[in-house]
């Protein structure tokens, strides 16, 4: 073995070498890029009126981007000699300019573009799959402009609503509503704000904010959106509180009114009372008309029982909202009434130093059972992993479909606030079984291994996102599988 030593100024004599180097580098693929003889594709980016022809090398992007890869290899070239031509519609030529200087020198000067530009390139990023690129934008928003982001958030929250790639972004705006909702919403432009942002905004987890302070959003969106009305409700003819209803039907399953004051309830719910349902209304009634009766206080209400060697009644609390969020629109209605209340139980149906850490026993019990909530320990450290399943577990080689089931994890079991939560995206992939292996979310998301289920993985493929910081397997101190029942 060879020792190598070097002094202070060697070293840094080498370290400007190699920075030389890499600038030197750069500079040359940028030449090549400007160069007008060598280039062998053509891409023609932008929409009538503004368009603008690039010239590029077929080498360069076939390596540098998966999404003009998948362009080229379905365009083989030419044997006429003439030049493959590729269009890009959807970026502006202006955008697409600075992408093409950045897959060629991997370089980009951010400090350079405005705020607006920079969300511009992140989309076009997006669309060609420049993963690098996409990571190094978002956490260049989030040091950078935070300021920004918050009097621009309907904006941005549209944007990363309407693409899957911006977990980093999405994680920030999504702590944002939590830790500063009023501001938020505050923020938002509630004409030009979509409905399912707006229903993502008030499903957030842990949202800061009061029932009643919930419904006055969306009361106000209902309103923007129908700038006709008038604005007190008493002048509202019957036309109007049809419009009104049909416009805000989606969010009523959202709100739970049994959370609120006998006094919110009856100077802000009772003036919209027509567009509530007959049945819902006639429960309301009765709830507030008992002269004992006081609405539910969620810091007040008992700590749901669970029997659990690895999660509190804090954490079950916390999935039973996460839950509550994911269940059909009928069954939340109902079960929203109930969900903090002690007639929703977790069952433990199995647990690893109980009934043993192998996937035939897991079968066994857990086979045909639906609503099921996978709780893993990770061994010699503080972590928590698990999944929701609300179909039934088989021993089939199959797939189970379903757009309710989650992963989440808490990085530390004692701060109920490190958690990470990702919802499944591949609706027909969302469940695996199979007889040797034990509970499977996705392809490879979250899954304990082949005949024993004393060591897992945790591979983003299925779900909204990676729950763990490293992909590599890791080793079960205790698992548990609860049933939920109401």
């Amino acid at each position: 073995m060879f020792f190598f030593y070097f002094s202070n100024k060697k070293k840094l004599f080498i370290m400007d070498y190699y920075k030389f180097i890499s600038q030197s580098l750069t500079q040359n693929l940028l030449e090549i890029l400007d160069d007008d003889e060598y280039y062998d594709i053509t891409i023609e980016v932008g929409n009538d009126p503004y368009v603008k022809i690039f010239r590029a090398h077929r080498v360069i992007l076939y390596y540098r981007s998966p999404y003009l890869r998948r362009i080229l290899l379905t365009n083989e070239k030419k044997k006429d000699g003439t030049l493959t031509h590729i269009k890009l519609p959807n970026i502006l030529p202006e955008t697409f300019k600075e992408i093409l200087r950045y897959i060629y020198s991997g370089v980009i000067s951010l400090d350079e573009y405005n705020v607006s530009d920079i969300i511009k390139i992140l989309v076009a990023a997006e669309e060609l799959g420049l993963k690098e690129l996409i990571i190094l934008l978002q956490y260049y928003l989030i040091e950078n402009k935070p300021e920004w982001m918050k009097l621009n958030f309907n904006d941005v929250y549209r944007i990363i609503f309407e693409n899957n790639s911006f977990s980093e972004l999405r994680n920030y705006c999504n702590k944002l509503i939590s830790d500063e909702p009023d501001k938020i919403f505050k923020s938002l432009d509630l004409s030009s704000t979509p409905e399912k942002l707006l229903i993502k905004l008030i499903q957030t987890d842990n949202l800061k904010m009061s029932e009643v302070q919930v419904w006055d959003h969306v009361v106000k969106w209902g309103h923007a959106k129908n700038p006709e009305l008038p604005s007190d409700p008493t002048n509202f003819l019957k036309e109007d509180f049809n419009t009104l209803k049909n416009s805000l039907q989606q969010f009523i399953e959202f709100i739970d009114f049994y959370n609120l004051t006998s006094e919110e309830f009856s100077d802000k719910v009772l003036p919209y009372r027509k567009i509530l349902s007959k049945e819902l209304y006639n429960e309301l009634l009765k709830h507030y008309l008992k002269p004992n009766n006081q609405s539910i206080n969620r810091s007040n209400v008992d700590s749901i029982s669970i029997d659990s060697e690895i999660i509190t009644s804090q954490h079950a609390e916390l999935i039973l909202k996460w839950i509550n969020v994911n269940y059909s629109n009928t069954f939340t209605s109902i079960f929203s009434k109930f969900i903090y209340k002690d007639n929703t139980t977790f069952k433990l149906l199995l647990r690893g130093s109980r009934d043993g850490f192998t996937t035939f026993k897991f079968h066994e019990i857990c086979d045909n059972q639906s609503h099921t909530v996978v709780i893993i320990k990770v061994k010699d450290s503080n972590e928590i992993l698990g999944g929701y399943n609300p179909i039934a577990w088989k021993s089939n080689c199959s797939y189970g479909n379903t757009k309710d089931s989650f992963i989440f994890s808490f990085k530390d079991s004692d701060d109920i606030e490190s958690y990470t939560l990702s919802r499944v995206k591949d609706e027909n992939n969302a469940i695996f079984n199979y007889y040797s292996y034990g509970p499977v979310f996705g392809y490879r998301d979250l899954g304990l291994f082949v005949n024993t289920v004393d060591s897992g993985y945790c591979r983003n493929g299925c779900y909204e996102n990676q729950i763990r910081k490293t992909t590599g397997d890791f080793l079960v101190e205790e698992y548990e599988i609860f049933q939920v029942i109401k």
